[in-house]
């Protein structure tokens, strides 16, 4: 059976979509809620490997922690990815993991092909 892995937020309705989406498909994933549980700078860099984008593509810019902790769309990697691990609610979600691949669930259906 293939493992999935859901960065989740029960608030947020894409979320929610897709955990729908992937329980649709008799999967079970395991839900991290990442703003309790949040992903370490090493996972969320191995996240942008296998979604294959850049840290900026990651982040919810019009978060009021965006321009709070001075970023910017020109902000360093390494900072965008720092600030997303210390302040979780600026990764975009949901984020899902399966076959060794991960897709952003923006729209939820996106997730369909790694499943």
């Amino acid at each position: 059976m293939t493992e999935v892995t859901i960065w989740h937020n029960p608030r947020c309705s894409k979320s929610r979509q897709t955990l729908a989406l992937i329980e649709e498909r008799g999967l079970t994933p395991t839900v991290r809620p990442y703003l309790t549980d949040p992903p370490s700078e090493a996972e969320i860099r191995a996240a942008l490997a296998a979604l294959d984008i850049a840290p900026i593509e990651l982040m919810r810019t019009n978060e009021a922690e965006f321009k709070a902790l001075g970023l910017s769309r020109d902000s360093d990697p390494a900072s965008l990815i720092r600030a997303m691990a210390t302040t979780p609610k600026l990764i975009e979600r949901p984020v899902v993991f399966a076959n060794g691949k991960a897709r952003l669930g923006r729209p939820p259906e996106q997730v369909l092909d790694i499943l």
